[in-house]
């Protein structure tokens, strides 16, 4: 079985994973300004080589695992980080409706992403 690794990139908004050391995939994301601070996922992209083989799912679990450790809330604004989190309610808590409204308005801010 391969080996696979999470790698967050915080200063470039990159959860990576690799697999045997190669690049496989990551969630673009960014650090939410403001109280409560949070974390948002906004996309997620795997290498076609990879696809089906759990490497998104890992992704997801593992930034909503960083978030957990930080003591901070997930925006998954991603539609596949979205879908996860109905999947693993119990990883991955409802972020308040106000906290999603500011992370959008903050999206709008970051158009690299």
């Amino acid at each position: 079985m391969a080996e696979r690794e999470i790698r967050d990139h915080r200063d470039k908004g990159r959860l990576e994973a690799y697999e045997d050391g190669v690049f496989a995939g990551h969630i673009a994301y960014f650090t939410m300004e403001g109280e409560p601070p949070a974390l948002v996922a906004v996309h997620t992209v795997v290498e076609p080589e990879y696809e089906g083989k759990g490497v998104a799912g890992s992704l997801v679990g593992g930034f909503y695992a960083m978030a957990a450790r930080e003591g901070v809330p997930v925006v998954p604004l991603c539609q596949y980080a979205a879908k996860w989190a109905l999947r693993h309610p119990e990883e991955a808590p409802v972020p308040p409706a106000e906290l999603v409204e500011e992370a959008v308005r903050q999206l709008k801010s970051h158009p690299d992403l």
